[in-house]
C-alpha cells in the first residue's frame, strides 16, 4: 500500500535544476515479522566540485519508518548502503536485500530470464531495526556529472570525500547526526566503505575539518579492499577453500561432503601441504609433487593431470571451465551455482558470466516497474546499473585513471577502527564466490591492523550477492539485525 506525495517534473539530462527533485511517497509493510509504515524519498543531491560550483547529481534513495516519537527517531539506526563496480548503482543491495520490495530472480541456478520480471514484498528487509539510505555514486543510476564538470567524483579519494558530505548532509537534514550509523557495503563498495570509514571523523589532512561522524558498524559483503597488486601463490592459496566448497555443491567431491566442511578441509590442506609445496616451486620433489596433486584434485574435483599441467596452480577462471566440462558446462565466477553451455560462450568477462548474464536482466526489469509504480519516479534519464566505460574505465585509484593496483584500502579501515575503539566490522563472503573469495577475505583481515576481536565473519551458501537464494538471505538478515541490533 503507498500513498505518492510529491512528484517533481521530468529531468533533463545533464542539467541543473532551480531545487533539487524529489519524490516522496507513504507506505507500509512487513518486516521481520512487524507490521511497520514507513515514508520513502528519492532525494537529488547537488553536489560542488573543487570550483565549489554544483559538479554533480546524485540520488540517494531513503525508506523512513514513521510514527516513531521525536526521541525513538534519533535513537534508531541508519544504515547507509551501496554497491561497487566502480560504476554500479545500488539496485543490488536495494532490490536484492534491504529494499521493502525484492526482486523475484527465481531460484539460484535456475533463474527468471525472461521477462516480465516481478517484485514481491521483502520481509527480510532490516526496515524494522534500522531506516535506509541507498546511495548512486555519479554515472550509475540516475545520478550524472552535470553539463560542463569534469569526471572528478571517478576516483577513491574524492568518490569517498562525496560519499560522506551525502552521510553529512542527509543526517543533518533528518535531524539524525547522532543516530547509530552503519555502512552496508558490496564488492568495490568495501574500498569506498574503508575510506569513508577512515574519513568520517575528518581531519587536516583528511577532509580539512573535524567532521566528528561516529560510526558504529561496517558490513563488508564481497569485500574486495586488496589492490596492492601483490599476489604470487598467494592467490592459489585464498582460492581454495571457494574451490573446494563450489566442487561439494557440484557433487565433484567426497559423498555427503558439506561445503562448510570442504572449506575447512582445503584452509587445512592449504596451511599444511600446499604452501610448503608451492613455495619449494621447481625444487619439489617429483612424487611429493605427485602426491599434492592428487590431494589437490580431490578437494577441487579436478582430475590429477589437470593440477599438474598447471604446476599445482589453477586459477579461479581456468577452474570455472573446468569443474563441469565433462557435462559441457561451465560455472559462474560470480555465483558457481549458475552454470551455462560451454559451447557458445563469449570473452566479455561480465555479461558473458554465467550468473551475472543471467540474474542481470530480473532485476533491471523489476526496478524498471518498482521505481514508476511505488515509488512514482518519472525521471526521463534511462537508469544506470552499471557503467564500465563511462565509469569504470576511468577510475582513479591513487595512480591514475584505468590504473588499478597499489593499495590495500583495508588498511583505511584499519585506521578508522583505530580511531574509534568500538567500531565493529562485520565481513560475509559466498561460498560459491569465485570472484571475492572466503580465503581473500580471510587473509586480507589478518594482515593489516584490524583488531581480530572487533571483525566478525560469515559465510553463506551463496555467491557474490550473498541475499541470492532464500535461505543464505534469511541467514543474512539475521546477521546484520543482530550486528546492528547487538540482540
Amino acid at each position: 500500500m503507498k500513498t505518492l506525495i510529491f512528484c517533481a517534473l521530468l529531468a533533463i539530462s545533464g542539467a541543473v535544476h532551480a531545487e533539487p527533485r524529489q519524490y516522496i511517497s507513504d507506505h507500509q509493510g512487513v518486516f521481520g515479522g512487524q507490521q511497520i509504515r514507513y515514508r520513502a524519498i528519492v532525494q537529488e543531491h547537488l553536489v560542488p566540485g573543487a570550483d565549489g560550483k554544483p559538479a554533480a547529481s546524485v540520488f540517494t534513495m531513503t525508506y523512513l519508518r514513521t510514527g516513531l516519537k521525536p526521541a525513538q527517531g534519533v535513537e534508531r539506526p541508519v544504515i547507509f548502503a551501496f554497491n561497487g563496480g566502480p560504476g554500479s548503482a545500488a539496485i543490488w543491495l536495494h532490490m536484492g536485500f534491504l529494499g521493502p520490495q525484492r526482486v523475484d530472480a527465481g531460484e539460484p541456478g535456475k533463474p527468471n530470464t525472461l521477462p516480465p520480471f516481478r517484485y514481491v514484498p521483502n520481509d527480510d528487509s532490516p526496515l524494522d531495526v534500522a531506516d535506509i539510505v541507498l546511495i548512486d555514486p555519479p554515472g550509475t543510476g540516475y545520478s550524472r556529472m552535470l553539463e560542463g564538470a569534469a569526471p572528478q567524483f571517478y576516483a577513491v579519494d574524492s568518490d569517498a570525500q562525496m560519499t560522506v558530505g551525502l552521510i553529512r548532509e542527509w543526517a543533518l537534514r533528518h535531524g539524525r547526526l547522532n543516530s547509530p550509523k552503519f555502512l552496508v557495503s558490496e564488492s568495490y563498495g568495501t574500498v569506498r566503505a574503508a575510506v569513508v570509514a577512515k574519513l568520517l571523523a575528518g581531519g587536516p589532512m583528511t577532509t580539512g575539518r573535524m567532521d566528528g561522524i561516529g560510526l558504529n558498524g561496517v558490513v563488508l559483503l564481497g569485500q574486495a579492499m586488496d589492490f596492492s597488486g601483490e599476489g604470487g601463490d598467494l592467490r592459489y592459496l585464498a582460492a581454495l577453500p571457494t574451490m573446494a566448497a563450489t566442487a561439494c555443491l557440484h557433487g565433484k567431491g567426497p559423498a555427503s561432503c558439506t561445503s562448510a566442511g570442504q572449506a575447512d578441509a582445503a584452509r587445512a590442506f592449504a596451511r599444511d601441504t600446499l604452501l610448503p609445496a608451492l613455495y619449494a616451486g621447481n625444487r619439489l620433489d617429483p612424487a611429493t609433487r605427485s602426491k599434492v596433486a592428487g590431494e589437490l584434485a580431490a578437494l577441487t574435483g579436478l582430475e590429477r593431470q589437470e593440477v599438474l599441467d598447471r604446476n599445482l596452480r589453477v586459477s579461479l577462471g581456468e577452474y570455472s571451465k573446468l569443474l563441469l566440462r565433462t557435462e559441457g558446462r561451465r560455472i559462474g565466477l560470480y555465483d558457481a551455482r549458475y552454470t551455462l553451455a560451454l559451447a557458445g560462450a563469449g570473452s566479455d568477462p561480465v555479461a558473458d558470466d554465467p550468473a551475472m548474464g543471467q540474474y542481470v536482466p530480473a532485476y533491471v526489469g523489476a526496478w524498471s516497474d518498482y521505481a514508476r509504480r511505488e515509488l512514482g519516479i518519472d525521471l526521463a534519464e534511462p537508469y544506470e546499473a552499471i557503467s564500465f566505460r563511462t565509469v569504470n574505465g576511468q577510475w582513479d585509484y591513487g595512480f591514475g585513471p584505468g590504473v588499478p593496483f597499489g593499495r590495500n584500502f583495508a588498511a583505511d579501515l584499519a585506521t578508522a577502527m583505530n580511531h574509534n575503539p568500538n567500531l565493529r566490522v562485520m565481513i560475509g563472503t559466498g561460498y560459491y564466490d569465485l570472484v571475492t573469495t572466503i580465503g581473500a577475505a580471510e587473509y586480507t583481515a589478518a594482515h593489516v591492523a584490524m583488531p581480530p576481536d572487533r571483525v566478525v565473519f560469515h559465510e553463506y551458501e551463496s555467491g557474490h550477492m550473498p541475499y541470492l537464494g532464500d535461505a543464505s538471505r534469511r541467514q543474512l538478515a539475521a546477521d546484520i539485525r543482530h550486528f546492528v541490533t547487538g540482540r
